[in-house]
């Protein structure tokens, strides 16, 4: 169903045709490489160079475990007002269920931020971030920047990008997201899908296809082709905000009629314009996707590439979730065996649980032809649940008047408000070995809110609503829509747009300077960092082997996400249900450090231990190395939590996603790059003129290695900086760049 094309092609005449010297003499191909939508959207946004991008976004938006951070970065940097539209939502924490009031603090926080500065401020349970960014905020043309890692807006024409909180704070101090011109990779699409299937079928296809391959990472995906005109808009958002879970850059689609549509609609007949390659475009590589093949989808635990048919999985049960429980029980590493296959069944696989939700399930479509399949029908009323979350109050009044909610109610379905819990961690966490299935984003291992720490392990497995429905009919065991006969014609969707005129602040660029802010007793201000020393003693204070390391690892989701707007509180949490014994080493480098800059000295014990005499102007610092950290969300906190640990560098054989590399260098972190990944807890690194190589832009770093006494010479690379991020990483930080400046 989904062939890639590792080399460049052409797209003419409504075809892809494979690069050949002799179709197209160099200048051709140089104006067809022009003939993107991203290469005009990037064109239109850069103050830089043609390679080395310098973009400037129309809007920006943050939910409500990010921005409380952004603006207290951003005042610690000199920021007056906000110089674009920026919308601050509120959906992660927006139960107030941890804490006691620390999370409505931050809501009472953000309101005062948005009159001060001159913002939006959508109140809790209103609506999902991305959703209200669809309805509100993206046009054609246009770039968005989220501090959310699913900030996907393509199919609406708008080229969004989901990044770690400092990049917001660039904007908003009127810098630049810096970025080296990415790939752009075709995403061809072809054929009608069949009754039953739906839009998160094609996206973990998609997802299966090219993740664990690294064909898209960081790249543009750029959706073409006469299949688009097949799916409708709650489809085609459907599959882009997906695209995130294939590490790509950014996405954006041709539009057409049915776009067009979609903004008038909602008011905003302004923000559409039609959008097509030109003839000749040509791109790095494709990916051709037959929407006629494309079977209900499910990926297993514990990542959206996990991906297999449900046919599949039915058909061989044993052999498939043998392999996701075996790898539960390498999480796990011991105690109460993680099991899986207890849910096999002469029957069919049994299921405890169903989640529609979020930017990615809570469409009206996803919901609508769920209750069409459950009409009728019932939930049960034994083991298995299902749980519905309609991504805004517009479409769950929509769905409300056509009555579906009223026929999932019937069912025995639960219908809930626009909350992004599922997703993340923070709702309808399930049982210990518990199988949960999910139309959301994510299902990396305790992302449904279970401590692995603690000895708990629950399964999400990501589907599309109509086989959860399906499954919800059959009584909670496994099945795919398509065996289910049930009405598709649905009932037209209409926007009401008085909910948000008769609650959402709306205030861009109308900043009221003498409105004070409020804080509550949890929003506290960064730590103090300093700069870059000429020389580093580092200690490694936790090694992590997996393939991927996510940023849910690096610093957790659920109920952690409450103190995110206290950073030395939320640090207590860093890396707690991978290493736990993470925060104790880092704390006792970092107060081995604090003596150095309080005598002028590294302690002698340090040194001892270390086994080597270092120069004069040497501070110390702790250091992870992961194979490849920094996959999942963009969370700026994954760096964050380590920088105020007193992190002075990450060691890594490559990095998961640009926007976790850029999190380490805004907080002043090296982004250290090696071959030979063999180092030990309680190793030590040590880098002479590390601030004059990093100024420099030296290729190669030496350095020295000492473990259990032996000393070897190594090197590292930083990979290519720009010269700002040489001076953010000088300076100790962004907020150190920013107050210097």
């Amino acid at each position: 169903m989904i062939k890639l094309i590792k080399n460049g092609v052409y797209y003419t005449g409504g075809k892809l045709i494979r690069e050949n010297v002799a179709f197209m003499r160099e200048e051709q191909k140089r104006a067809a490489v022009k003939g993107t939508l991203t290469y005009g959207i990037l064109k239109a946004h850069n103050v830089g160079d043609d390679q080395r991008l310098k973009i400037k976004f129309d809007a920006l938006a943050s939910h409500d475990i990010t921005y409380v951070g952004i603006i207290q970065t951003a005042r610690a940097s000199g920021l007056e007002k906000f110089p674009i539209p920026y919308t601050l939502t509120n959906c992660h924490n927006s139960l107030c269920a941890v804490g006691g009031t620390i999370n409505e603090d931050d809501h009472v926080f953000g309101l005062s931020a948005a009159k001060k500065y001159g913002g939006n401020f959508v109140p809790p349970h209103l609506a999902v971030i991305h959703q209200y960014m669809r309805e509100c905020e993206a046009a054609c043309g246009k770039m968005i920047l989220g501090s959310d890692s699913h900030t996907r807006y393509g199919a609406l024409g708008t080229m969004a990008v989901g990044e770690g909180g400092p990049e917001l704070v660039k904007q908003l101090l009127g810098q630049t997201y810096d970025v080296a011109r990415p790939k752009v990779i075709a995403v061809y699409l072809k054929g009608r899908l069949k009754k039953g299937v739906g839009p998160h079928d094609v996206a973990i296809a998609l997802v299966g296809a090219t993740f664990k391959k690294g064909f898209v990472k960081n790249c543009v995906l750029e959706f073409i082709g006469p299949g688009i005109a097949n799916l409708s808009m709650d489809y085609r958002l459907g599959i882009d905000v997906m695209t995130t879970e294939t590490a790509c850059l950014s996405s954006v689609w041709e539009t057409d009629g049915l776009t067009e549509e979609y903004f008038r609609l909602h008011g905003r007949e302004e923000a559409y314009k039609p959008m097509h390659p030109s003839d000749p475009a040509y791109y790095d590589g494709a990916v051709v996707v037959d929407l006629s093949r494309v079977e209900p989808m499910i990926a297993l635990p514990f990542h959206p590439s996990n991906a297999y048919t449900v046919r599949e999985v039915i058909e061989n049960a044993r052999d498939i979730l043998g392999e996701a429980e075996e790898a539960g029980n390498r999480l796990k590493g011991g105690g109460r065996p993680f099991r899986l296959l207890d849910k096999v069944s002469p029957e069919g696989v049994r299921v405890d649980q169903g989640i529609i939700a979020g930017c990615a399930g809570g469409t009206y479509e996803n919901i609508a032809e769920s209750a069409e399949i459950l009409r009728g029908k019932s939930c049960g009323f034994g083991e298995f649940s299902l749980s519905v979350y309609p991504q805004s109050q517009p479409v769950f009044k929509c769905l409300a008047d056509n009555g579906y909610v009223s026929s999932l109610m019937s069912s025995g379905a639960i219908v809930k408000t626009a909350f992004c819990g599922p997703c993340f961690g923070a709702g309808d966490t399930p049982a210990d070995n518990a199988l949960s299935i999910r139309h959301t984003t994510r299902n990396f291992e305790n992302r449904e809110g279970s401590k692995l720490g603690e000895g708990q392990l629950s399964a999400v497995a990501l589907m599309d609503a109509r086989s959860i429905a399906a499954t919800a009919a059959n009584g909670g065991m496994l099945t795919p829509a398509t065996e289910m006969q049930y009405v598709r014609k649905l009932k037209k969707y209409y926007f009401d747009s008085t909910i948000y005129e008769n609650r959402v602040y709306h205030g861009a660029l109308r900043p009221q300077k003498d409105v004070p802010l409020v804080f509550g007793n949890n929003i506290a201000d960064w730590p103090e960092q300093t700069e870059l020393a000429n020389h580093l003693l580092i200690k490694i204070v936790s090694v992590l082997s997996d393939p991927v390391t996510t940023t849910d690892e690096l610093i957790p989701s659920g109920e952690t996400s409450s103190y995110r707007s206290n950073p030395l509180r939320l640090a207590e949490f860093a890396l707690s249900r991978k290493d736990p014994g993470y925060v104790g080493r880092a704390k006792r480098v970092r107060q081995a450090e604090e003596q150095r800059r309080a005598s002028g000295a590294i302690p002698e014990e340090v040194l001892a231990e270390a086994g080597i005499s270092v120069l004069p102007g040497t501070a110390l610092g702790s250091c992870i190395a992961a194979v490849k950290p920094g996959d999942g969300s963009a969370r700026e906190q994954a760096a964050s939590c380590q920088r105020v640990l007193g992190g002075i560098a990450n060691i890594a054989a490559e990095y998961a996603t640009k926007r976790y590399r850029s999190n380490l260098i805004n907080w002043g972190m090296l982004p250290l790059l090696t071959k030979t990944l063999d180092f030990a807890v309680g190793d030590y690194v040590y880098i002479e003129n590390v601030r004059d190589r990093i100024a420099a832009g030296d290729p190669v770093i030496p350095a020295k290695r000492i473990s259990g006494g032996k000393v070897k010479n190594i090197s590292f690379s930083v990979g290519e900086l720009t010269e700002e991020e040489k001076q953010i990483i000088l300076s100790g930080c962004l907020i150190n760049y920013n107050k210097q400046k």
